[in-house]
């Protein structure tokens, strides 16, 4: 008989919560969180154009896995701000029911022996990879909306890769479990009773049952309520950051949740002030500064009286960001993409590469596609909400897409080049 202290035997574990009925609920609501969260991922990496060039993408070497999907549309100008924010707070939110599916099938990962089958040796490396996928990915997602680079390399490739293999495990197990898992929420019954004769077959994770319960101090429901309950304090704490006024300052949990952004034209959220990025002061005076565009017919330098002197337009967009939060539409003014591209001899709009005087963080340089340059709305900004741009909005010129992500709608724009990327 094995050593009941030990976690290889059944007899350690006595919690009176865990088996299949517990255990089904929660896989089926990672169902459909976890699905909603890989396509909402695979959406924003589509946000990024990564058929468009090496620029954007910071996954070298993804091979099939980095099938473009299409090419990303202005319209709606909400569109990634709703994508991202689903995906990064539904991530946030489903934190205690990934905790609590773990912590309900801990068992099986003592289990002896480690491998009665080839069947069930390959089973067992699939929930390695399922289990150590979904810590990485829910990890290094919560990481990056909290700023806090302590992973080795850059988020992106990281993220991108341990998604694939995550839900690669995930979907292989959806497969072999959820008929067993929906049988299992359907019969409705205590899960250590031994079936009735012709009932269905037994239900998968039996096992979990405890052979020698402690008494329970609260019900499989009430867990479950404690669950959701968690899950529901971590949206309300979390959520407002997609949200400009009071309803930002709920987002306790966000970096620039109860942060006040300031008041007047430029008082909404920023990610990166021009401190932070290395703006020098002296590059972005009027005086001093110019923006060079190249393109077909060779290279014009403006200076930023240049920029007010072509025709002006306004849109009202919003700035997302990939680590979920986003604001309300601005009304951004400026020269369209598409003019600019016109002085340089693209009677129709062209890809574009933008490059930035900032000298930290990550895109310094990013590309945008020849729909996104031709759209009206896409401008080179040089005010917002009626006022000038402040440096850490970018002054003296940014650019503003619609639908693109915030690291897209560069600031401090130093060159622009038209043409194929």
């Amino acid at each position: 008989m094995r050593d009941q202290r030990l976690p290889t035997s059944p007899g350690f574990w006595r919690s009176p919560l865990r088996g299949p009925w517990f255990t089904s609920v929660l896989g089926l609501a990672l169902l459909i969180g976890v699905t909603v969260l890989f396509v909402t991922g695979l959406v924003s990496y589509a946000a990024y154009n990564p058929g468009l060039s090496p620029v954007n993408d910071k996954t070298p070497g993804k091979g099939i896995l980095g099938f473009y999907l299409f090419s990303w549309p202005t319209s709606p100008v909400w569109l990634y701000r709703l994508t991202q924010g689903v995906h990064v707070t539904l991530g946030i939110t489903l934190i205690p029911v990934v905790l609590a599916k773990l912590w309900s099938v801990v068992p099986k990962l003592f289990a002896l022996p480690p491998a009665r089958s080839l069947a069930h040796a390959l089973e067992r490396v699939s929930l390695l990879l399922l289990v150590g996928g979904a810590l990485f990915e829910f990890t290094t997602g919560v990481l990056n909306v909290q700023l806090d680079y302590v992973f080795p390399g850059s988020f992106y490739p990281l993220h991108f890769y341990g998604a694939w293999v995550f839900f690669a495990a995930f979907a292989v197990h959806a497969a072999l479990r959820v008929p067993a898992a929906v049988r299992t929420v359907r019969r409705r019954r205590d899960p250590a009773a031994p079936p009735a004769a012709g009932a269905s077959p037994p239900v998968v994770g039996a096992d979990l049952v405890a052979p020698r319960p402690d008494p329970p101090s609260v019900s499989r429901r009430g867990a479950l309520w404690l669950v959701g309950g968690g899950s529901l304090l971590l949206f309300a704490t979390s959520a407002g950051r997609s949200f400009d006024g009071p309803l930002r300052r709920t987002a306790l949990l966000a970096p620039h949740g109860f942060e006040e952004p300031g008041g007047g034209p430029g008082g909404f959220q920023i990610n990166k002030t021009a401190a932070y990025a290395g703006i020098d002061a002296a590059e972005t005076d009027e005086e001093a500064w110019r923006l060079t565009v190249t393109g077909r017919t060779g290279t014009v330098r403006l200076t930023r009286g240049d920029l007010l002197r072509l025709p002006q337009h306004s849109a009202a967009l919003p700035i997302a960001c990939v680590e979920g939060w986003s604001t309300s539409d601005q009304w951004w003014r400026g020269v369209r993409l598409r003019d600019l591209a016109a002085l340089v001899g693209y009677d129709e709009a062209a890809d574009v590469l933008v490059e930035s005087l900032q000298r930290h963080g990550a895109f310094r340089r990013a590309a945008l596609s020849a729909a996104q340059v031709a759209d009206g709305r896409s401008l080179l900004a040089l005010s917002v909400n009626g006022e000038p741009l402040t440096p850490d909005h970018g002054h003296p010129a940014r650019v503003v897409v619609p639908a693109a992500p915030g690291v897209l709608n560069t600031k401090w724009v130093a060159r622009m080049t038209f043409g194929d990327l």
